[in-house]
């Protein structure tokens, strides 16, 4: 796939060609990222940080990636803080905000909002989240955390279980489709009936040639995982009340359940924040991976910056 100039809006974007190009330059930041080498290559180039939803880890990490490459940063937070609040439209903001930066990351309440970003824009917008649709970047950084814990295992042929809100969060969808590039992953996909897996990614994970299982068996599905992937509720986009009340605690990952259940090598994450459905007793086991997945996101944002600015081959 070509990277330069090109705006990152859906995983659907991506080929292996992609990833293993991504991935590979990923690897290359740790030194950067661990403050054991520095680089400039992005010195006198600016990002425009443009988070209208909240965000923690993704806001931070991008502008850190951003700065650790020697570029600066220009940030807003939130709708009402932007002239989105006197109701200009999302396309006349990038149009003036694109000649304020040299590539524009945006986080945004609406689905398809990356999309008509990018359709107006002259710089290239990286999807930061928009709304139930997708999380590009969050999806990458769940994909090379897996590699990492699983050198020369790989995907093929991995059994992932996916645990919890499969219905309203944006994470899960993107992630279910970049491990659909790869041969024989078997998903098993673990929720009340309420928050179960939407039925068009159901029948999209089979028309790819992967298994898929729903199934509201936690204890069983733990059993057979290689990997162990929780969220949390997303109730910020459930609007009933009583649905979020019944769902609420309804699979709870601890200590005793994980030392029980898995295996000793099966990989656990969760693209945080956690409410109550990871208890912090697993976080001293040695396969909790979630706080290390967290930091992968500074070496595959920081890659995918340099690859959309065409500037990979300008790091020493």
């Amino acid at each position: 796939m070509e990277f330069e100039n090109r705006s990152i809006v859906s995983v659907n974007q991506f080929d292996l060609a992609g990833l293993d190009t991504l991935f590979d330059l990923a690897r290359r930041m740790k030194p950067i990222a661990a403050r054991q080498a520095r680089s400039n290559v992005l010195d006198g180039y600016i990002l425009g940080n443009l988070f209208f939803e909240p965000s923690t880890r993704t806001r931070m990490s991008f502008a850190s990636a951003f700065m650790r490459l020697g570029g600066q940063v220009n940030s807003t937070t939130g709708t009402v803080n932007s002239s989105l609040a006197k109701g200009e439209s999302l396309a006349d903001t990038i149009t003036m905000i694109q000649s304020y930066c040299d590539v524009i990351v945006m986080r945004h309440h609406q689905r398809g909002a990356a999309a008509e970003a990018a359709a107006v824009s002259s710089v290239p917008v990286i999807n930061a989240g928009d709304g139930n649709g997708e999380h590009p970047t969050q999806a990458l950084q769940d994909l090379f955390t897996i590699l990492e814990e699983r050198p020369g295992r790989g995907v093929d042929g991995m059994t992932i279980a996916v645990v919890g809100d499969l219905k309203f969060g944006r994470c899960v969808p993107s992630l279910v489709n970049l491990l659909c590039l790869h041969a024989g992953v078997r998903f098993l996909f673990v929720a009340p009936p309420e928050l179960q897996i939407p039925g068009a990614i159901l029948r999209g994970v089979r028309d790819m040639g992967c298994q898929a299982i729903r199934t509201s068996n936690l204890d069983a599905a733990l059993e057979e995982a290689d990997v162990v992937y929780l969220t949390r509720i997303q109730d910020e986009r459930i609007a009933d009340a009583k649905v979020r009340a019944t769902v609420r605690g309804s699979y709870v990952l601890t200590r005793a359940k994980v030392e029980s259940r898995c295996r000793k090598d099966t990989v656990i994450l969760h693209p945080l924040p956690r409410i109550d459905e990871l208890h912090t007793d697993v976080d001293s086991l040695p396969n909790a991976a979630y706080f290390r997945q967290a930091a992968n996101s500074i070496l595959v944002r920081m890659a995918l910056l340099l690859l959309v600015l065409g500037k990979q081959a300008d790091v020493g």
